[in-house]
């Protein structure tokens, strides 16, 4: 019983002798810390700062210490896709939100795969870029599953010899190919 006491005791002084920030983790980013340009970026936000939750005011820090690391030509493209982002309607930007939350709870092998796939299709000229995603988009859905499906099953050895092949065979070749393709997936899903 003693033993006991004493440990609560010497816990309780440990504890009173934290420093206060230790202690104070749930109470956010106190106005005062921040730097003086992170005020002054996040100045519009100071009267209702201590009103905000502990995670907005750490990414709200977040954001202005990236703000101030920032070249001139990133500043003009984050404040574009900012802007971007406010013309997109409620609906809009719920999708893209739910679209992130699942492309985190991918494994990190799939993300890394998945960011590769937008490198390489940004790298392409913007005419051909919109011409393979107005193709993609005028698939039918059940086609477009299919493709999904099958390329998720395949290595990225066997995904590269499927695309070197691709390229190589003529428009009529491509056709049958695809059609075989879908008939040998449509075969598979009706057993």
């Amino acid at each position: 019983m003693i033993n006991k006491l004493l440990t609560l005791t010497i816990l309780s002084i440990c504890i009173l002798l934290l420093p206060q920030r230790v202690m104070s983790a749930e109470d956010g980013v106190n106005w005062e810390d921040l730097n003086t340009q992170e005020q002054q970026i996040l100045g519009r936000f100071e009267g209702q700062w201590d009103d905000f939750p502990t995670i907005r005011q750490q990414r709200l820090q977040r954001g202005a210490q990236r703000w101030v690391e920032m070249g001139p030509e990133e500043r003009t493209r984050a404040k574009a896709r900012l802007e971007r982002w406010r013309k997109l309607s409620d609906e809009q930007q719920q999708w893209i939100k739910d679209r992130f939350q699942r492309f985190r709870s991918l494994p990190a092998g799939q993300r890394k795969q998945l960011r590769q796939i937008y490198k390489q299709f940004s790298r392409l000229p913007p005419e051909e870029r919109k011409a393979k995603f107005q193709k993609w988009i005028s698939m039918p859905v059940a086609e477009r599953n299919a493709i999904r499906n099958t390329l998720s099953q395949m290595t990225a050895t066997q995904r590269r010899t499927f695309r070197d092949k691709w390229k190589t065979m003529k428009p009529a070749e491509r056709r049958q190919k695809r059609s075989d393709f879908l008939r040998n997936y449509r075969n598979r899903m009706s057993h």
